[in-house]
């Protein structure tokens, strides 16, 4: 259970505790931003006898990725075994009061250097004015003083200073030497305890990642382990693969159930830390595996996963069979993935979820039917429904991967398209075509609604060149056209984007309505083919032949 204790310091035990690594910075701490004015406000607040609140402290002798450098300073690290104050309150007064104290000049992000020592007394101002100052032109020579030199210089130094100035600087030197700095110590605390204070006391700033929390935690300098850099490292190695948007929270989802069987919040704070660093090459192994797997099946960016949190049971699965599935096993794995993503399984309760799903893929690796507790839709009425074309929705990145398992050609010379995740991030982005064209449909269709043009079932992948170049507005039948002449198998390009052929799907005529049927109902065999059944989903094929499309409202 965590102690509360005094932990008030005076100016030279805090001073002292700093420069010998007692006192850090948590890394979970935002970077040091007061300026040299804030600091002069603080130190005029101590002269005047004003509060500056008190600084609160995690004592132990964890060891946690701290901040080791303010600015430039290079402070060292404590002995081991020694207790560490941490500091989760008071981060920006106590960097102030150590830059201006010892005059540092601190390096900024922007590599603005700006110089602490350039803070002065005011040997004239009067109770009511600034005693302490950050601009000193126009005063007289004389008439104030460095802080630093101030606090380090000796009586000679002050020689030339007139006689009157004397009580005022001694009086000035001994009120921050015998300040009492009020601090309070939070003792015997678990880390998720601390770092809950922390976001408590900063209920103007963000709280805490469970990620950021943990980089602090698992932190080891003897194994050089720092979980942010590795993490980093692990994203460098990704972004080769496209894969770099993974989430750092899925990875410690993944870590957790694979020494735990668990992964909520309080069980990955929980892990032990040695356990943790002894696990990391195996799951950046079994993350990579899985990320070769989905790029092999036909997913070839990370942002059109369905799910991020999809990389953890798949991570699974390869941490116990490191080889690529074969036969049943691949069969099952595929159902797996196409369950979890048209069965909207990850939309909430994700710990739970894939505290479950683990025990499917057991029985995967076993070779062994899991029974699904939800059911799934594959019928044309279900996607159509609830195709309406959003970026963030399960439903559509389980189709788009479908349109990518294909392998999309280019309209104009049948090559390859190249997909980017920069590219995929909003509706509107490069990859994404709009097979009759949104501003086409508005002015020729203006009696089909706008959800039914902007649907996933009229969406193409292909190139950003192509889309804004060569398509832009123009009806179907005419671009449609235009690439015929300069592509001689447009038909099998044409295959590779789920559509048959340009004459029966109604293209050559405009014909939106056979369009959109034509392709809905291809679509929904496709996804159909990749699910093994069970009594409770709805995949049986329906035509859509004679049903007028702009007759149903939207449900999505």
């Amino acid at each position: 259970m965590a102690i509360i204790e005094n932990g008030d310091k005076k100016y030279s035990t805090l001073l002292n505790e700093i420069e010998t690594g007692q006192i850090k910075i948590p890394q979970f701490q935002r970077q040091f931003v007061w300026g040299l004015a804030s600091s002069a406000k603080l130190i005029d607040s101590i002269l005047k006898g004003y509060p500056i609140g008190t600084f609160i402290y995690w004592r132990t002798n964890e060891r946690l990725r701290a901040i080791r450098d303010i600015g430039n300073i290079k402070l060292p690290e404590p002995k081991e075994g020694e207790f560490v104050n941490y500091v989760l309150d008071g981060q920006q007064r106590i960097t102030s009061l150590f830059a201006a104290l010892r005059g540092e000049t601190i390096i900024r992000d922007n590599g603005k250097h700006e110089d602490f020592s350039s803070i002065y007394i005011d040997l004239d101002a009067q109770k009511d004015e600034d005693i302490v100052v950050v601009e000193v032109v126009g005063k007289k020579p004389f008439t104030y003083v460095k802080l630093t030199d101030l606090m380090n210089q000796g009586r000679r130094f002050f020689n030339d200073f007139p006689e009157k100035y004397d009580d005022t600087i001694d009086n000035y030197r001994e009120i921050l030497q015998s300040y009492q700095f009020k601090g309070i110590n939070l003792k015997q605390a678990e880390i998720d305890i601390a770092t809950e204070v922390f976001t408590r006391l900063n209920v103007g700033g963000r709280d805490l990642t469970l990620f950021e929390i943990m980089v602090a935690k698992t932190y080891d300098p003897q194994r050089e382990f720092d979980l942010s850099e590795k993490f980093d490292e692990l994203r460098v190695e990704l972004s080769q693969s496209k894969y770099d948007t993974i989430s750092a929270s899925s990875i410690l989802q993944l870590t957790s159930l694979l020494l735990e069987r668990e992964c909520k919040r309080k069980t990955i704070l929980k892990l032990e830390k040695q356990k943790f660093i002894d696990t990391w090459f195996e799951v950046v192994e079994c993350v990579k595996s899985a990320v070769d797997f989905f790029r092999s099946y036909g997913i070839p960016v990370s942002k059109l996963l369905p799910y991020n949190a999809l990389i953890v049971p798949f991570g699974y699965f390869f941490y116990h069979h490191p080889n690529n599935p074969t036969g049943k096993k691949l069969q099952l794995l595929e159902d797996f993935f196409w369950r979890v993503s048209l069965g909207f399984r990850y939309s909430s309760a994700v710990e739970g979820k894939l505290v479950q799903d683990i025990d499917k893929i057991d029985q995967i690796l076993r070779e062994e039917q899991p029974r699904y507790e939800w059911s799934i839709n594959t019928t044309p009425d279900f996607i159509k429904n609830n195709g309406y074309f959003s970026t963030g929705k399960s439903l559509t990145k389980a189709i788009l991967c479908l349109y990518t398992i294909f392998k999309p050609k280019s309209f104009d010379n049948h090559l390859d398209v190249n997909i980017d995740n920069s590219w995929l991030k909003i509706a509107t982005s490069k990859n994404y075509h709009h097979f009759f064209p949104k501003s086409y449909m508005r002015k020729n269709k203006p009696e089909v609604e706008y959800w039914l043009y902007n649907h996933i079932v009229n969406i193409t992948i292909v190139d950003g060149y192509l889309n804004k170049n060569k398509i832009r507005a123009k009806a179907p039948s005419q671009y449609m056209s235009e690439f015929s002449n300069c592509n001689i198998n447009l038909k099998d390009t044409m295959k590779t984007h789920l559509i048959d052929d340009l004459e029966t799907y109604g293209i050559l005529e405009n014909d939106y309505d056979l369009f959109f049927n034509s392709r809905l109902n291809k679509i929904s065999k496709e996804l159909t083919a990749r699910i093994i059944p069970q009594e409770s989903d709805s995949i049986e094929l329906i035509t859509y032949e004679d049903i007028e499309i702009q007759d149903e409202g939207r449900s999505s």
